[in-house]
């Protein structure tokens, strides 16, 4: 006869687990930061496989991974040597020209009769020429600013270097670890496992792709754009664009402000109101038909689901979630795929055998 447990006992075991699932929780938010490293260089280390294993046919693996990564290291280093001559440099040119770019905001505000009626209200160009003649003295001021910077980004490149060699060692021991997980499954189990794997991470890498791809059309149309309006810098600011489109929901915004301080100093303000209706324009078509199309062919993902993860991981766990929201929708999907697969086949097995037969535990 089956024991029966007390009131008082079951209240025990649940008050147990609730505790016991807090304090998961609570080890898991102290953990977070080593936790969203492991995350991304998992990330990371997916993506990167792909070259890796393309190289590794024609050199031995360590090689093939340094090389990879050394590409990877390269990369920003390009982009500063590409972007902050012509990024200071322009500084110095606005500091030093403030004062004319005042004069020609007071000629427009002075042709303009509503501007010019809230102008003698506010005597808003005084205030901005008495500021402008200000500016060049107070350029030195920069490198403090710098200086400043620098010092809270040695909090970031510790956690990227960090990052980088997680990175390092799961694409040089992942494919060992990968095989020893499987050959602890089950023989019927093993070749779905392996299967479905694969499957994820070619998905990671698709992603990947296709976000390269997004960021790629977007630098083009801005470069174009930007050429158009005759903006100085065209190149390295599409640099500056193709960079932060990377970055899920937020970054096409951010780079569109950098690029609209740089044209209001061009041709104000026809510059920038073009710029500021481009920029609108292209970001809604890249978020409701570039990307959701793009990632709907590499990761072979409905559009629809595309954009809902991408929202819901934005809002649930920020950029991170934002640029992980696609792959992480892309691999659920092939392991439910996988699932019913199996179901599937299990009910034709029983079927065949003409009854249900106990299934096999799922691992």
């Amino acid at each position: 006869m089956p024991k029966i447990d007390s009131p008082a006992r079951a209240i025990a075991r649940n008050v147990l687990v609730v505790a016991g699932v807090v304090l998961v929780l609570y080890v898991i938010y102290l953990l977070r930061t080593p936790i969203s490293w492991l995350i991304i260089s998992a990330f990371l280390a997916v993506a990167l496989a792909g070259p890796v294993n393309f190289f590794q046919r024609y050199m031995k693996r360590g090689l093939a991974i340094a090389l990879v990564y050394l590409g990877l290291l390269a990369i920003p280093i390009g982009l500063g040597a590409v972007l902050v001559p012509p990024i200071v440099n322009q500084v110095s040119d606005v500091a030093t020209n403030a004062p004319s770019y005042v004069n020609d905001i007071e000629d427009y505000v002075n042709k303009n009769k509503t501007l010019n009626d809230l102008n003698d209200k506010y005597d808003i160009t005084q205030k901005l020429s008495d500021e402008a003649n200000k500016l060049p003295s107070k350029a030195g001021d920069a490198a403090g600013v710098l200086r400043d910077i620098g010092f809270g980004l040695v909090s970031s490149v510790f956690a990227g270097l960090t990052i980088l060699i997680l990175s390092i060692f799961m694409v040089a021991s992942g494919p060992r670890w990968i095989e020893n997980f499987i050959r602890m499954q089950r023989p019927e189990h093993a070749e779905r496992i392996e299967r479905t794997l694969r499957k994820i991470a070619n998905a990671v890498g698709n992603y990947v792709g296709g976000a390269l791809l997004q960021a790629t059309i977007a630098g083009l149309a801005s470069f174009i754009m930007l050429t158009i309006l005759g903006v100085p810098f065209a190149g390295p600011l599409a640099v500056v664009i193709f960079v932060f489109d990377l970055i899920p929901v937020v970054g096409a915004t951010i780079a569109a402000l950098l690029v609209a301080i740089v044209t209001a100093f061009v041709n104000f303000p026809i510059a920038l109101i073009i710029w500021v209706i481009f920029a609108v324009i292209y970001q809604q078509i890249e978020n409701y038909l570039i990307q959701p199309q793009i990632q709907k062919r590499a990761t072979k993902i409905e559009a629809f689901i595309v954009l809902v993860a991408v929202l819901f991981g934005s809002t649930l766990f920020g950029i991170l979630g934002a640029i992980l929201a696609i792959p992480a929708a892309a691999s659920i999907q092939i392991a439910v795929h996988e699932y019913r697969e199996y179901r599937r086949e299990l009910e034709a097995a029983e079927t065949e055998a003409g009854g249900p037969t106990p299934a096999p535990e799922v691992t």
